[in-house]
């Protein structure tokens, strides 16, 4: 009897995990042909391909892709080696949006392509105009002359949930309409160089070609626009990531309306609100955009955000993380008269400031050296001097001490030598004696955040005061 109840119950176990698995065949029967397999042709100087190819051994998994589908730049047909410019091809997926041959996908995808040709899941073949892209969310929205054409409807990404089902559809390796599926892995990602798309990351398996294809939810609904993945092989490792369809989708009638796209920028300098600097603020806890510098007659100057602020609130959007602060702005039309809620001298306060446009590329300066000081007073685990009224000069700045050496708690805490301190617990150093004054009016133990002018940038450093000073 009980060998009987086990052996029923072994049964009954794997029809309940099989019960609970998710079933995607419907999803894709009815989406899957508005997925599109997109291929780019562009000219291609030889030489600098040769420099990109990967070098890889006869026995690496991805030898014989890059040997197959990918051009030989220095071996054409016959005995003679191929011109010195010839026709590249790039492999990529989209997906149609509207019924008149709309369709999303990549920046990335069509970067520097001379054509771009859009093949259906029925073999039809056109050729697509690029309406426009932007690199900021790697997002570019293309067009091709059909009619009639399956089309996708968006979802909600901000209603993801992390463990949620979601399946990708693409060509990775020119495989069209190739099914994937996973979890959503995380949510708000930021990536390096990304300052404006909160990635959704998932496990699904994404490779190459699988770029500027939907992420789906279960519902079949597209969520995200797979975008990139994190290898160290250049196949799939576990860690995809896609742009919001949100973000994809307000980029997408920017273009479509205007051919580009706007952003918002206040001028500000940030970064991110540590626990010590919390503390050292007044804090109850680490929360959003640390200004660490103030560009001088712009929108944040002019509404009276000063350096050592800490950006809570932005147009009613709660910043979180430092991270955040980009993706609400960059979002905020320009011209807009927002109100920006503070932090400073431990009391929250609100300003209003006009958002002004962010330009494609903003000029950045180079740092200068520093010129030769005069013997420095140790203290607090630093050499410290004042500047010249030359120095600050060329440095664009009125007051602050000059760190010629550090040691000890100073260096633990991250202080260079070459740094200027500017300030205390937002209170302005003009000399080592008034630092002293300052850093000898608070107890043993507790922190404080200096503000610390490196090269062209400053930074706030949580500083702990330490026995002997």
């Amino acid at each position: 009897m009980f060998r009987s109840f086990i052996l029923a119950l072994s049964l009954l176990v794997p029809l309940q995990v099989a019960a609970q698995l998710p079933d995607f065949t419907e999803l894709v029967e009815k989406h899957g042909a508005a997925v599109v397999n997109i291929s780019t042709t562009q000219t291609t100087n030889r030489n600098a391909l040769s420099q990109q190819l990967p070098q890889l051994d006869e026995n690496d998994p991805f030898y014989e892709f890059f040997r197959r589908f990918i051009p030989n730049p220095n071996q054409g047909p016959g005995p003679n080696p191929a011109p010195r410019g010839f026709q590249a091809q790039s492999l990529g997926s989209g997906f149609i949006i509207s019924a008149d041959g709309y369709i999303l996908t990549n920046a990335h995808v069509i970067d520097s392509a001379e054509e771009v040709t859009v093949r259906l899941t029925d073999k039809r073949e056109f050729k697509a105009k690029v309406i426009g892209a932007d690199r900021r969310t790697d997002v570019a929205l293309i067009k091709i002359d059909a009619g009639g054409l399956p089309t996708l409807r968006f979802g909600d990404a901000s209603k993801l949930k992390v463990g949620e089902w979601v399946v990708a559809i693409g060509s990775p390796f020119g495989f069209d309409n190739t099914v994937t599926a996973g979890i959503v892995s995380a949510k708000g990602r930021s990536l390096p160089q990304e300052n404006f798309v909160p990635f959704i990351q998932t496990d699904v398996a994404v490779n190459p070609g699988n770029s500027g294809g939907p992420l789906f939810n279960l519902k079949g609904e597209v969520v995200g626009i797979n975008s990139q993945i994190y290898s160290r092989t250049g196949g799939f490792m576990g860690l995809s990531f896609a742009i919001p369809i949100d973000v994809a989708n307000d980029i997408a009638q920017q273009l479509r309306t205007t051919g580009k796209v706007t952003r918002g920028r206040i001028g500000v300098v940030i970064q991110p609100v540590t626990k010590e600097l919390a503390d050292g603020f007044g804090m109850s806890r680490a929360q959003g955009a640390l200004v660490n510098s103030v560009e001088k007659g712009g929108p944040a100057d002019k509404a009276g955000i000063e350096a050592g602020d800490v950006i809570l609130r932005f147009d009613g959007k709660v910043v979180n993380a430092s991270e955040d602060l980009p993706r609400v702005v960059g979002g905020t039309k320009p011209g807009s008269k927002i109100t920006v809620q503070v932090w400073r001298n431990k009391a929250a306060r609100d300003l209003q400031v006009v958002v002004a446009e962010l330009s494609d590329e903003r000029a950045t300066r180079q740092a200068r050296g520093g010129k030769q000081q005069p013997p420095a007073a140790q203290q607090f685990g630093m050499g410290l001097v004042d500047l010249t009224d030359a120095q600050r000069k060329e440095l664009k700045i009125e007051g602050g001490v000059f760190v010629d050496s550090v040691q000890g708690a100073a260096a633990r805490a991250g202080i260079q030598r070459g740094d200027v301190i500017l300030g205390v617990n937002n209170q302005d150093v003009a000399s080592v004696a008034q630092f002293r004054q300052l850093m000898g009016g608070f107890d043993k133990g507790r922190i404080v955040a200096l503000l610390v002018r490196r090269g062209t940038n400053s930074l706030y450093i949580p500083f702990r005061i330490g026995e002997n000073g």
